[in-house]
């Protein structure tokens, strides 16, 4: 079972945006026996979102970030907001 603090991380993670590595394995039988023939590994980009941002902000764990890292999220959230519009 995960704790909170896995949940609230979680949230943050996607509040924030990251990158999935993404992994493909093609195998195929060679001599009889299962053979890697190509292993492709990609990276996804997940943007920010909205809904966990808000939630983030909602929990009130951003108690640790300064005013200025406060402005600038709020900042990247209008600018966020100002893409979805369009």
């Amino acid at each position: 079972m995960r704790s909170r603090d896995d949940i609230l991380d979680a949230v943050y993670k996607r509040a924030c945006g990251y990158a999935a590595q993404e992994v493909v394995e093609e195998y195929a039988v060679v001599d009889g026996a299962l053979e890697l023939v190509k292993r492709r590994v990609t990276v996804k980009d997940v943007p920010p979102d909205m809904t966990a941002a808000k939630m983030v902000f909602d929990s009130g764990d951003v108690s640790d970030l300064t005013d200025e890292q406060l402005e600038a999220e709020r900042v990247r959230l209008m600018r966020e907001l100002e893409k979805k519009k369009k």
